[in-house]
Formats: structure tokens, C-alpha cells, sequence
């Protein structure tokens, strides 16, 4: 009996954020190598907590990545990867890769195994859903450089997720999207996962990655900076503690929050049940942000 008291505090310790997210959406970028570990209960981790939010009332919504499986399909293809600045070159041969892969491999796999969980999905090609425009890179001068078929997402159609959401499923949606030119476009799914929590009017948004979370010294898991507020970014930024690759996830966060999410959270996605821990316990696990 003694062994199970523990177990109640923990739920009682849930049950107000339970009652307060009640119907609320929450928004879950998922990416990191854990999404490729051989390893079933690590790639089934984040599912099973996407489960849960179904089952307490949340309207949970994922987006998500896929760099290391387009790489390997590239590979396969005899493409050879390249990037500047953080983005992948996209040229025509490419973005079919992107998109197979994507859309058609990866978006079916999450489903099948929220699914297989027991909860209820639908998966949305990005195109279906997302519109962006070509995204142009600047060099040293300021001179553009074209990266190819590489897209900044300006626009969700949230009927279709709407409508999804309504009968209790959870849109599962790929970071591709349709361009004005009707083409297809290779987009950062951090920018995405960003832009469906404005339109949607999510809560939280929460970005799931291979690190414990924002570093001030990366190569230091103790330095993890558990919370933030937008003002102090910009000094993050010119001391370098953020910079690469945390730059969009960063100025993505900031952006959900100027429109309204009230919190953004960085979650290492390795970590059993990082969502959970986050958004229904009194301490958290990873880096939050607030405005």
C-alpha cells in the first residue's frame, strides 16, 4: 500500500493542469535522432504522451520532422546533401525525395503509431494544409543566394485541422508546403509547428529535439537555462549561448508568443515522457519561455 501512495501524489499533482488544459489545443514539434532509434519505447515515448493528452481533453497536434531520413533517401537516390547556413539546397530532384519521404514515409509511420497506442490520428501532407513563400537567404554582403525549393510557411488552413480535431483525432501534418507557384516546397519544421500554433490559437507549443533544452554552454547539460522570458533573447543571442540551428526554433517561439501562445517549451524528446513532465508537473524538464 505504502508503494502506491507516491503514485496518487503524482496524479493529484497532474489533476489541476489536467483541469486547466481542459479542451485546449497544444501544439508538439517532433524531431530529434530519437525519432530514428532502433529502439521501440523511445520512438514510442512521445506517442504514447500524445495518447495521454487525447485521453485528459487536449487537443494535441503534431508536426513533424524528418532531416536524417531525407538525407538517407538522398543517399540512396545518389543525391548528394548539401546546406548553407542550415538549410538543405533543394533543388527538383531533391524535393521529390523530401516529399516522399515526408509526407508518404514518415506522416504514415506517427500515425500508425499514435494508433497503435490507442489513440486517433489523421495525417496531413503539409502541402495540404500549409502555404509559404520561397525563402531567400542572405550572405556576408547581403547579395540573396538561392537555396532552391526551400519555403518560409505564411499560412495554415486550419479548417481541415479543425474539422479533424472535432471528431477527436490528431492532425499529424508534414513540413512541406504549397508555394504560390503551386510547387512544392521543403520547409523547416520548426517554422511550421510555429506558425499551425498561431493559427490554431494553441496554448503551448512544445519542440521536441535531441538536447535537454537551451544550453548556455552546450556541451554542458548542467548549464540547461530552465526558463526565459522574450526580453532576455536578443542578449542570449549576441553572447552566442543561442545561435546555428536554435536560432529558428528560438525566433519561432518568439513569434507563437507575441501571437498569443502563452508558453513555448524545449524538450529533449530522449527523456521518457518530456511531455508529460513538462505540462503536468509543478517543475518541468526543459527550457520554457514565456513573453
Amino acid at each position: 500500500m505504502q508503494d502506491l501512495i507516491p503514485k496518487a501524489a503524482t496524479l493529484m499533482e497532474a489533476l489541476p493542469y489536467i483541469q486547466r488544459f481542459d479542451g485546449a489545443t497544444f501544439v508538439v514539434k517532433y524531431g530529434g535522432s530519437f525519432m530514428d532509434s532502433p529502439d521501440p519505447a523511445v520512438r514510442a515515448s512521445v506517442a504514447r504522451d500524445v495518447v495521454f493528452l487525447e485521453a485528459v481533453g487536449i487537443n494535441p497536434v503534431v508536426v513533424h520532422g524528418g532531416g536524417k531520413a531525407i538525407t538517407r533517401a538522398m543517399e540512396k537516390s545518389g543525391l548528394a546533401a548539401q546546406f548553407v547556413q542550415g538549410q538543405r539546397v533543394t533543388d527538383a530532384a531533391t524535393v521529390e525525395v523530401v516529399d516522399r519521404v515526408l509526407s508518404r514515409e514518415i506522416n504514415p509511420e506517427v500515425v500508425r503509431l499514435i494508433e497503435s497506442l490507442g489513440g486517433k490520428a489523421a495525417g496531413f501532407a503539409g502541402t495540404d494544409v500549409l502555404t509559404c513563400r520561397k525563402l531567400w537567404l542572405r550572405d556576408a554582403s547581403g547579395a540573396p543566394v538561392d537555396v532552391g525549393y526551400v519555403g518560409e510557411v505564411v499560412d495554415v488552413r486550419t479548417g481541415p485541422l479543425l474539422d479533424c480535431m472535432a471528431r477527436g483525432l490528431t492532425p499529424v501534418i508534414s513540413p512541406t508546403a504549397r508555394g504560390e507557384d503551386g510547387q512544392v516546397y521543403n520547409c523547416n519544421a520548426d517554422v511550421a509547428a510555429a506558425q499551425v500554433a498561431i493559427a490554431l490559437r494553441a496554448r503551448r507549443l512544445a519542440f521536441l529535439s535531441d538536447v535537454p533544452g537551451l544550453l548556455r554552454d552546450p556541451k554542458d547539460a548542467t548549464t540547461l537555462i530552465s526558463h526565459l522570458s522574450v526580453g532576455e533573447i536578443e542578449g542570449l543571442k549576441r553572447m552566442g549561448v543561442i545561435d546555428k540551428g536554435m536560432i529558428p526554433k528560438v525566433d519561432s517561439a518568439v513569434a507563437a508568443l507575441k501571437a498569443g501562445v502563452e508558453k513555448v517549451e524545449f524538450l529533449d524528446g530522449r527523456v521518457p515522457h518530456s511531455v508529460l513532465l513538462e505540462f503536468f508537473t509543478d517543475e518541468g524538464v526543459g527550457t520554457e519561455i514565456v513573453p
